[in-house]
Formats: C-alpha cells, structure tokens, sequence
C-alpha cells in the first residue's frame, strides 16, 4: 500500500498565491520579490495555477475557463532568476525518537518548494549532515512538484552535523550569490555561527528556519538522567531539578536568540518553531510575520 504524500492537495492549493521573499537586489537577476508575474512581450509561456483574488486579470486564461467555467491564472518564464537553495539537516539529530523534527522539515522544505515552483524560481535542495547530499533540482512549474515531493519524503536521517565542512563544500560547489534556505535544528557540538557568518560573508541571503521539539527546549524530566547523544554517542550523567530546567531553557532561547541575529544581520530572515506547532501555523503565521513568504 502506497504511503500517503507529504503534503495533501488541500494544503498545496492554500500555498499558490505565496511566493518567496528575500530583501537583497541581484544585479541582472530578477523574482522572489517581484510579485508580478504577468506575462509581457517576448516572455515564454510555462504553466497555470489556480486564479486568487487579487491577480491581474490581464494574465487569465479566459478560453480555459469558458470552456472549465474555472479562472486559471497563466504563467511565463522570465530569466535569468535568482537561485533558491535549500540546505535540510538530515542529521541524526533530527530524527531522535519521538521528536519529529525529522518528519516536520521535510514538509516544510516540500511546501516552500511548491511555493517556488509555482512561481516559477529555479529550485535546488541538498540534504546535509556533515556533508552536502541527495541534490535535488527543478525549475518549470508546479506540474515539477510530485516527483520533486517524492524523493524527498525518501530522505532519510543519518550522519552527525558538521556545519563548518558542508559550508564550505557549499561555497566552493556555487560562486553565484543567491537565497539560501536552511532548516534544521542547528545543533553542531562545534557550533555553527562561524559557518552561516561565511555564507553572509560571501554575498548570500540566508532564510534561516530552526526547528526543535518540546522537549529540546522545555525538558520535562526531573531527577538523575543518563543523556546520550544522538549523533555522537557519547554519554552524560545529570541531576536535573527545577533550577537546572530553567536554566536549560533559558541557554536554549539564548542560541536561539543569536541564530536569529545572524539571518537578520544579512537582511535575511528567521523563523523558530516547536514540531507541535502545525506547519500551516507557521507557513501562514511566523513564516509571512517574517517576511519569508508573502
């Protein structure tokens, strides 16, 4: 019996009138946030989506819908586009037991990939851990999106974090500036500000996404623990009171809080979010608040 797709049909029909945003101008490069998409002179035809309110009625396709009785919103190629490039943690972090970050960023990245495709910008993901993975490209229009969905809902976790050796595999794979999406719990043992500072020192706009379960934030435990690490191994004995959990949580929004500043820095954008969060609460919440999509 087939597994049911990551995204339902419903879902992906709410995300057709978003597109993604990014502040920064590249020089001959245009989309994200130029909203228009009517078609002009010499620009090619590509693809449909559903007609929303608020879209130039110049670009419908009103044979279709004399013949659907339905408003279908036509869509054109306009090059060259920015490059959109999402970075998702697979790591074993990621997929601890009972935590569904794992599950929860694969969504994430297929509903923003649906968002670009629709909008016709170049898409291509790459799966990390301690080094880049699993590339995945399309470009051309949301009829891309299936299969794109498919291999992605096949990820799976393994491999610690290196954040330091996928970044710098990441500048030396692409020289042209662009918007780098990244989800991922942000967990490194050797830290990972150092290498999100060389992605802004090098021209990029990053999108920084985090997500974390409850638990990694708000540790319901009490009493004496044996901790091990997910990715690592290694193991860790504490007494963990009352004192010790709001210290914990308090450190945690503290990382949290610098993740942030690094995005906004670069002009770019961030968003937190806890896996008990529905998605659709954060792509149509946190995610517009932020300005990542709009």
């Amino acid at each position: 019996m087939p597994s049911a797709p990551l995204l339902d049909r419903e879902f992906l029909e709410k995300l057709e009138r978003f597109a993604i945003q990014w502040q920064k101008s590249f020089a001959g490069l245009v989309g994200g946030h130029n909203l228009s998409r009517f078609a002009g002179a010499g620009q090619e035809f590509l693809d449909h989506r559903n007609f929303h309110h608020g879209d130039d009625l110049r670009a419908v396709n009103w044979r279709a819908y004399l013949r659907l009785e339905k408003l279908f919103l036509k869509m054109f190629q306009v090059e060259p586009r920015v490059p959109v490039r999402m970075l998702v943690d697979v790591s074993q972090s990621m997929a601890a037991p009972h935590v569904q970050k794992f599950e929860y960023a694969r969504k994430l990245a297929a509903a923003l990939c649906y968002v670009g495709l629709v909008r016709l910008d170049s898409i291509e993901v790459h799966a990390f851990s301690s080094r880049l993975s699993q590339r995945l490209f399309a470009t051309g229009g949301r009829h891309r999106f299936p299969a794109l969905m498919d291999k992605i809902a096949a990820w799976e976790a393994q491999g610690a974090t290196d954040y330091l050796a996928t970044i710098r595999e990441f500048i030396g794979d692409y020289s042209q500036r662009g918007l780098v999406i990244i989800i991922s719990d942000f967990l490194d043992d050797r830290g990972c500000e150092r290498a999100l500072e060389y992605l802004i020192d090098f021209g990029h706009e990053l999108m920084l996404l985090q997500i974390w379960a409850d638990e990694d934030r708000l540790p319901p435990w009490r009493g004496e623990l044996d901790l091990r690490d997910a990715e690592t191994g290694a193991a860790l004995r504490l007494d963990f009171d009352d004192v010790a959990r709001q210290r914990y949580t308090l450190a945690f929004d503290e990382y949290a809080a610098q993740i942030q500043a690094l995005a906004l820095r670069s002009g770019g954008r961030y968003a937190g979010v806890a896996t008990s969060q529905p998605i659709e609460d954060l792509i149509f919440g946190e995610l517009i608040r932020a300005r990542g999509i709009a």
